[in-house]
């Protein structure tokens, strides 16, 4: 469910989880995952992850959104205008993956951005999950695991 922009003549009231989990849903309905599992699987994994880890409320709807802007579920005008604190928002930033960009300045921002850690340690738990990497082709399996493996350090977990 999405809002229209906040009116700047009214109080904005921020979305509530049950609001960022269903506009995260329906953004991201029509993807799969590498296994070809629904996508929404994995963003309700990661925040469950976050709520498991002893995040907050605002760590858990950046979970929801984690992906939003980088697979282009979601635009980054739009997340600009969504009724979600500066925080969530920030750690939504804060990990998407741009084009082109050097691992080490990813991890650099997610280092630099409070609450955004939590949020990418959950997301690659998932990614890593060895149940879920099991379904994929050696070769995928392969190039994921040494990718998280070197995210996992560049990030100190």
């Amino acid at each position: 469910m999405t809002r229209n922009p906040p009116n700047p003549q009214a109080p904005s009231t921020p979305l509530t989880l049950a609001e960022v989990e269903a506009t995260a849903r329906a953004a991201h309905a029509a993807q799969t995952d590498k296994a070809g599992r629904p996508y929404a699987e994995h963003l309700q994994a990661v925040a469950e992850g976050v709520r498991e880890r002893g995040g907050d409320d605002e760590q858990i709807a950046a979970a929801w959104l984690h992906d939003a802007v980088e697979d282009d579920a979601l635009s980054e005008q739009w997340l600009e205008e969504a009724e979600l604190s500066r925080r969530t928002k920030g750690i939504v930033l804060a990990v998407t993956k741009r084009a082109g960009e050097a691992p080490e300045t990813y991890a650099r921002r997610i280092l630099d951005t409070p609450g955004a850690l939590l949020v990418k340690e959950a997301d690659l738990a998932h990614n890593a999950d060895p149940a879920r990497l099991a379904v994929l082709d050696a070769p995928t399996r392969a190039r994921l695991t040494e990718k998280y493996a070197k995210m996992r350090a560049l990030l100190g977990l």
